[in-house]
């Protein structure tokens, strides 16, 4: 399915229909085909958990390798879950290769820090979904759909982007003017939950530098160190509580290990996939929870008279404005027939 895909396809499209498509491999622990009481047993659960947790480093890599064009690299038994994610990333031809152990550590942890994070857009829709009893890859997918998006897990791309754009360290009290006025966005700043200097940012600038050691200095780190070090002394900034958050150096480092920005969200997928999976989980267990219907609050049109279809105003919009002269050509013959 996944060599399928066109040569230039989004890794995060091809990780979340193959995802999606992992149910028609397990029909024995799909609801819909094995009854929607499958999971109670615990044992066809934690299979399926199982899966999820190991297969997502193998379809991962594969993307990456589509888009480069190698062959996939089958995962090796006798490494960690890190290790073996490099491995099947970057192995050629080399006998008994092993990724440096520094890259494997600073990753573990960083995949450690996104694991889990309450209750955001992508874990909503896990719990979103489950309640239907659709089955645990679909959810899976869901959520990696929900993290697909630039204002979730697209965030350390767009630091990064931000970051290209300053170019130098000359430039950053202009682009900090240019923030207050709101003619640019400050990315990798603020956070829903955290109204201070995120935790996770300090350990993910910690790690930056044990890449930094192996790798060399990623010449947008001195942008970023220089852009947090001006906005924590403005009173602007400290005043709105806005601090680093995990996306402000993550992207850097990705970017120093040579992953493409795109390729980001997928790295920010696979170890979310364990804090998905334990929201699946408490929610199967949770005797409480009904099938998901959030409340709405109308505002469209009060109580209104019925018009009989021949007696309403015709609407030709749709006709008139969004479509191409060839289109309406096609619709005026069809519709509106001439006469000679």
């Amino acid at each position: 399915m996944m060599k399928s895909f066109r040569y230039d396809a989004h890794p995060m499209g091809m990780l979340v229909s193959t995802v999606a498509a992992l149910s028609t491999f397990h029909p024995e622990a799909n609801p819909a085909l094995a009854g929607q009481d499958v999971y109670d047993d615990k044992k066809t659960r934690n299979k399926q958990v199982h899966r999820m947790l190991g297969i997502m480093p193998t379809l991962a890599a594969n993307a990456y390798r589509h888009r480069i064009g190698r062959s996939y690299n089958k995962p090796q038994n006798d490494l960690g879950y890190v290790e073996n994610f490099l491995y099947m990333l970057d192995h050629l031809t080399e006998n008994k290769y092993k990724p440096h152990p520094k890259l494997v550590r600073a990753l573990d942890v960083l995949f450690i820090l996104h694991a889990e994070h309450e209750l955001n857009c992508s874990t909503a829709a896990v719990r979103h979904l489950a309640s239907s009893g659709v089955d645990v890859y679909t959810c899976i997918a869901g959520a990696a759909a929900a993290l697909y998006g630039p204002k979730h897990g697209g965030a350390n791309e767009a630091v990064v982007r931000m970051l290209e754009q300053i170019g130098d360290k000359k430039n950053i009290p202009q682009f900090i003017e240019d923030v207050k006025n709101r003619k640019k966005l400050l990315m990798g700043f603020g956070h829903r939950v955290y109204k201070n200097y995120d935790p996770r940012a300090k350990l993910v600038r910690t790690v930056a530098n044990e890449v930094f050691d192996v790798l060399g200095r990623e010449p947008l780190i001195e942008i970023a160190v220089e852009l947090e070090k001006i906005a924590l002394s403005d009173e602007f900034f400290i005043k709105r509580k806005l601090y680093p958050n995990v996306d402000f150096y993550s992207g850097v480092i990705y970017r120093a290990m040579g992953f493409p920005s795109d390729y980001y969200p997928i790295l920010f997928t696979i170890p979310r996939t364990a804090g998905w999976i334990a929201h699946w989980l408490e929610f199967l267990d949770d005797n409480e929870q009904k099938i998901v219907r959030p409340r709405q609050n109308y505002q469209g049109s009060g109580r209104r008279n019925y018009v009989q279809m021949d007696s309403r105003k015709q609407n030709n919009f749709f006709l008139e404005s969004t479509v191409s002269s060839k289109q309406k050509r096609r619709m005026v013959a069809i519709e509106k027939p001439g006469k000679l």
